[in-house]
């Protein structure tokens, strides 16, 4: 404890590890950090596919979807939203065995894998195609990461 206006002692926690135990705060707040950015940008990119499906067409697949597409384009935007919402990290749910953390693991692999298939394969690219590929494999290695250190966390308290 401290003294008001007084020195913070050495035993006191930083506010991000008050609740957690021992060690295992970081990592949790880590996973939460992660977490809440896949969220964010999947949110956004729903958002931009509710407002404008056709841009958001041409910036990752670089081609000109036909009209009827526009509403399957809005479908995939409310789902990416649907998606973020529920996997938005809690204090309770910001665990590696979460659903949340399951849906956004499995999301971020197949999105990242079916769009480095429509670059080569399929011979798409929009401006944002590869930088995407990146983004969905980096937040996929991350929570790899984390989960990775939770398990072993969680052996060496057993």
């Amino acid at each position: 404890m401290r003294a008001a206006g007084g020195p913070v002692r050495s035993r006191e926690r930083p506010a991000w590890r008050t609740n957690c135990s021992e060690g295992g705060g970081e990592r949790l707040n880590t996973l939460r950090k992660i977490l809440a950015f896949a969220v964010i940008v999947e949110v956004g990119t729903g958002l931009a596919l509710v407002i404008d499906p056709a841009t958001v067409v041409v910036l990752l697949l670089g081609a000109n979807g036909p009209g009827e597409g526009m509403p399957l384009g809005r479908f995939l935007g409310i789902a990416l939203l649907a998606l973020g919402l529920a996997c938005w990290p809690s204090r309770q749910r910001a665990e590696s065995n979460s659903p949340g953390f399951r849906a956004i693991f499995v999301y971020n692999v197949l999105i990242a894998l079916y769009l480095a298939y429509l670059g080569t394969v399929g011979h798409l690219a929009g401006l944002l195609l590869w930088p995407g590929v990146a983004l969905h494999a980096a937040v996929t290695l991350l929570l790899v990461w984390t989960w990775r250190a939770d398990r072993r966390t969680k052996a060496t308290n057993q």
